[in-house]
């Protein structure tokens, strides 16, 4: 492959990868804990959307089980978001491993 056609795939690549990425961030991931007594969902950036708690959930002589319960329910969505956009940037720019991408 001559060195310019190399430079149109890699800026070809480049084009994709940063519609993929705003195509991500759009994108939103929800996840639930506790039996879905803690329920929330994250953008695709990792940007944390809304929590919705059940008020069932809501014990004052147990506060830290609540509060365990919505960190789990975040770093699940966060995790899921991570994931879903690698997947999607990946497939962008025909699933190549290229640092500083999610």
């Amino acid at each position: 492959m001559d060195m310019k056609k190399m430079m149109k795939e890699a800026q070809k690549m480049q084009r994709n990868a940063a519609i993929a990425q705003q195509e991500v961030a759009a994108m939103e991931f929800s996840a639930s804990a506790g039996g879905g007594m803690v329920e929330c969902v994250v953008s695709g950036d990792g940007a944390l959307k809304s929590i919705t708690i059940d008020p069932e959930a809501l014990d004052p002589e147990d506060v830290e089980i609540l509060q365990d319960t919505i960190v789990a329910c975040v770093n699940d969505a966060i995790a899921t978001a991570s994931e879903k956009a690698n997947a999607h940037i990946n497939a962008a720019v025909g699933n190549l491993n290229m640092p500083g991408f999610m």
